[in-house]
This record gives C-alpha cells, structure tokens and sequence, in this order.
C-alpha cells in the first residue's frame, strides 16, 4: 500500500497540462488559455523607444540649462576656442620663460593682431563711405531702369511708390528703431562681457587647463576616471583639429573673397572678407551668405555683370570649400556626414539663433568623439 502511493504520479491540473502541452510559460488567462506573446519586434522597438525618450529629456535639460545661462556657457566656449588657438604658441614661448610670462605675452600678441585688423576694416570703410553713398545712389537709379526694363518690365510707378513707401515707414516709425538701436546698444554690453568672461577664463584654460581637468579627474569614483579621463582627451583632441580647421578654412576663403572682390573692382572688399571670415564659421550656410552680401554691394555699385561675377564666385567657393580645403583639413578632426552637418547647423539655428548654429557642429562632433572613445575602450 505504502509502495503503490509512492508510485502513483501526480496530477497536475488541467490547465497546467494545457500549458505544458503548448510549450509556453506565458501567463493563463481566465479561461485557462495562455496570453498571446509579444512581437520581437515590438519588444524591441519598445525597448528603443523608453531609452530614446531619456536621452531626449536628458537632450533638452542640458538645451534649457545652457538657453538660462547662455552667457556663461558662450563665455566658456569662447575661452575653449582660445585655449584650442593659443596654447600652442604659448607651450613654445614656455620653453624660454616662465609659464605666466608666455600666457601674457600671447594673449596681448593676439589681441594687438585682432585689434589692429577690426582697425583696419573701419579705417577702410571710412575712407570709402562717402564715395560708398554715392555709389549706392547710382546704382539704385540703376537697378530701377534695369527691372523697368526686358524681360521684367516692372512699372516704374510702382517702384516710385515702393521707395516713398519705405521712406514713409521710416519716418513714422522712428521711435521703434531708436528703442531698437538701445536695445541694441545694452546687446552690445552683453557681448563686452561676455568677451571680458571668455577672456578670463581663457587664460586659465592657457596656463593649466591639463591640471584642471586632471584634478576634476580625480574627484570622480575610482572605477570611472580612466574612462572619463580617456573621454576627456577625445573630446579636446576633436575641439582642437576642429576650431584650428575652421579658423583655416575661414581665414582661405576670406583671402580668396578679398583677392577676386579687387580684381572685379567692388567696394569695401577688406570688409566683406571679413564678414566672409566669420561667416565660415557656420559651415555650409555661412558662406554663401556672406557672399551674397557681397552680390548685392556689387549689383549696386557695379551693375548686373559683375554681380553675376560675384555669384559665380559663390559657386567656386563653395565647391573649393566643400571638395579640398574640408576634406583636407577636418576630415582628421571631424568625420560627420555633409547631411549630419547640415542638420546640426539648422538644429542648433533653431535653438538658439546664430550662436547656435556655431556650436552646433562642434558639439555633435565633441559628443561623437566621445562615444567613439568609450565604445573603443569597452570593446579591448
């Protein structure tokens, strides 16, 4: 008797048999049958889709963090760009001096240099302005009889009442571009100090940026500061091949801008090839631009020929630009694609105007860097 009861199997209840029999450990509905399982697929994009909404709530904070204090992060970039520029220089006047002495001694080298060129752009506007007025009076009357004439045809009544049009705006709107001019004079405050901010910190980033971030190194866990650290010097290695490519492309085609503006004889040539270099800051929209800027001064002053002159230019620059000097000079430094970029730029644009659209490249850049580094690391 005792044999045959521990013999005898036990039973299981029918719903666990049903369960077993169909091979799945899914849960058992009131039923008795077992629950439809979940796509791979579905599974999958789920996952994605919690991870994906993180990173964009962690995305934002830091865009809304930095649109508080945008002085202070642009200061910071600002000093970053300096040091990325000037630390060189400043490591060679360091094997002949003490280390303070070559930090002043590039600092007040640059500043000279940059003082001396923004001279030299108002000395030359200057001493071509009335000239420049007068021109631009001409070439008005000439655009005029230009669009009255074929294949345009516009009447000229119609262009007589536009021009009073503009004139009568100005004149009854008068208050609001004063206001607008002292707004605009308190934006200029705030760009002297944040010139002044990026400044300051820039001679610290020159004389011991290394022993800055090795100390900040060493506050972290143990276990996260070689990563970081490894982090660290992809990032600064990718902000410096950038800042000193940019500077280089920015700094050929504003000499070629200058170069063709004289041979075509267009005004104010010295100024627009410095728009034109700080307008290649913002790759791919800062160019063209700049020199459609210049398109317009030469239709004015020039008439429609070498206008059209002045757009073919745009189109060898940018062809220059986009097929020798990037591939030549960043392709070391930043390995992003023209479609990347492009979106980065419009991105940043949105976010926060024309700073945005400077930073935006080199921070995707920084932040691919950084990935790669980590993702080298963890897979050795």
């Amino acid at each position: 008797m005792t044999r045959r009861l521990l013999t005898r199997p036990s039973r299981r209840p029918a719903a666990a048999r049903a369960d077993g029999r169909a091979g799945t450990t899914g849960p058992v509905g009131p039923a008795g049958r077992a629950g439809a399982p979940v796509s791979p697929v579905l599974r999958t994009a789920a996952a994605y889709a919690w991870r994906l909404l993180v990173v964009g709530a962690a995305a934002y904070g830091v865009f809304a963090m930095l649109g508080r204090f945008h002085e202070i992060a642009l200061a910071l970039f600002l000093g970053l760009v300096a040091a990325a520029m000037l630390r060189p220089p400043a490591d060679l006047l360091a094997r002949l001096m003490p280390r303070g002495l070559a930090v002043a001694c590039t600092l007040i080298v640059s500043a000279v240099l940059v003082l001396g060129g923004l001279a030299l752009v108002g000395e030359a506007v200057a001493g071509e302005w009335p000239s420049l007025v007068r021109e631009f009076r001409d070439g008005l009357g000439r655009i005029q009889v230009w669009l009255a004439g074929p294949p345009l045809r516009l009447d000229a009544h119609v262009l007589d009442d536009f021009q009073s049009r503009i004139g009568s705006y100005l004149s009854s709107h008068r208050s609001t571009l004063m206001s607008t001019v002292l707004s605009g004079a308190g934006r200029v405050v705030a760009v002297f100090t944040v010139a002044a901010l990026g400044l300051f910190c820039s001679v610290f980033f020159i004389h011991s940026g290394d022993r800055q971030w090795s100390w900040f190194c060493a506050q972290l866990p143990r276990g996260a500061r070689a990563r970081v650290g490894r982090a660290g010097a992809a990032a600064w290695r990718t902000f410096t091949g950038y800042t000193r490519g940019i500077v280089l492309v920015a700094a050929t085609n504003a000499v070629l801008v200058c170069i063709a503006l004289f041979v075509l004889g267009v005004p104010l040539a010295v100024p627009l090839a410095l728009l034109e270099f700080f307008a290649a800051f913002v790759p791919l929209i800062g160019s063209p631009v700049a020199l459609a800027v210049a398109a317009v001064v030469a239709l004015a002053t020039k008439g429609p020929l070498v206008a059209a002159l002045v757009v073919a230019l745009i189109v060898v620059i940018g062809q220059i630009e986009g097929h020798l000097l990037h591939p030549l000079v960043m392709s070391w430094a930043v390995r992003l694609h023209p479609m990347v970029v492009a979106l980065s730029v419009v991105a940043g644009a949105i976010a926060a105007g024309i700073v945005g659209a400077v930073v935006a490249v080199p921070l995707v850049s920084v932040a691919w860097s950084v990935r790669q580094s980590l993702h080298d690391g963890r897979t050795r």
